[in-house]
């Protein structure tokens, strides 16, 4: 069976350096609107809330936007489901340095609050069927961790990270290939024994995968009926039960209940993180 290493924890110096390259980003030469406003000196009291019900995921990045300076207090951990009006967070320092912080640090929570609450959704049906709500690779560049990490959080699986992780053989690498030599010439050479992952949409290209002995299924695009004959050919060959089956393909929110009693593993959604509506929560401040 498939399982690609899950990411239910940051590094500290990744988190760090991303912090920092954020907010180089938005304020490469100064806050020049606060700087002629807010006095050097003034301090400020900033409230973190929810304006919607939300799943919380940002317990191990927040306090990393704060040093010594400021006093910081987070009250809830990651993959809590708030209520709207839930006070997140609360920190007090200097306004100026605050204000600084506010925009970049509300783009990546209500990013990733986002991801999670939308995780929550399908994973909240998808466990009593012991199916796995699985990401992609479909995430916006740099901020892939913070999205795999949204994702385990909430309660869903992180499929594989990068194109280095496993082996998954999509329509695009066949093009007009003989699919049993490829195959073949894959096993020879996966001397790393990483998984190996065949994406099919038709029975004959399953067959070879079962002939030749892949590690999982990708089912790409078949009606919940296709997916369930497809399932029953695998199971029953041999070593079937340790075949990875996941289905993927226009899977959602409205269509995807009827995909979970067929027997996959798996169902990866691309809209997790391609597609994800940010989280309502924002900060107000009381000047001290």
């Amino acid at each position: 069976m498939i399982n690609y290493p899950q990411y239910k924890d940051l590094p500290e110096n990744y988190i760090k350096s991303k912090i920092q390259e954020f907010l180089e980003e938005d304020c490469p030469n100064g806050d020049i609107t606060t700087e002629l406003t807010i006095h050097q000196d003034e301090v400020a009291k900033a409230i973190i809330s929810t304006e919607e019900e939300t799943v919380f995921v940002g317990e191990k990045v927040l306090p990393f936007f704060f040093d010594e300076n400021f006093n910081f207090k987070l009250f809830f951990k990651d993959g809590v489901k708030l209520k709207r009006g839930a006070i997140i967070a609360e920190v007090t320092g200097k306004a100026q340095a605050i204000l600084k912080i506010e925009r970049t640090l509300l783009n990546l929570l209500q990013r990733m609050c986002g991801i999670a609450s939308q995780v929550r959704q399908f994973t909240e049906l998808a466990d009593k069927f012991n199916v796995r709500i699985l990401d992609t690779r479909k995430t916006v560049p740099g901020l892939r961790l913070f999205d795999k990490y949204a994702v385990a959080a909430a309660g869903g699986y992180n499929h594989r990270l990068d194109l280095s992780s496993g082996i998954l053989i999509k329509d695009n690498h066949l093009s007009n290939k003989d699919l049993r030599y490829l195959l073949i010439n894959i096993k020879n050479k996966n001397t790393s024994n990483l998984p190996i992952e065949l994406e099919v949409d038709n029975f004959e290209q399953l067959a070879i995968g079962l002939e030749i002995g892949v590690d999982g299924f990708l089912l790409d695009n078949l009606k919940p009926d296709k997916v369930k004959d497809a399932v029953a050919l695998i199971r029953n060959s041999t070593n079937g039960n340790k075949i990875f089956i996941e289905a993927s393909g226009g899977i959602n929110l409205i269509n995807f209940e009827a995909y979970l009693n067929t027997g996959i593993n798996a169902i990866s959604i691309g809209s997790l993180t391609h597609s994800v509506k940010s989280a309502n929560i924002h900060i107000e401040f009381k000047h001290l």
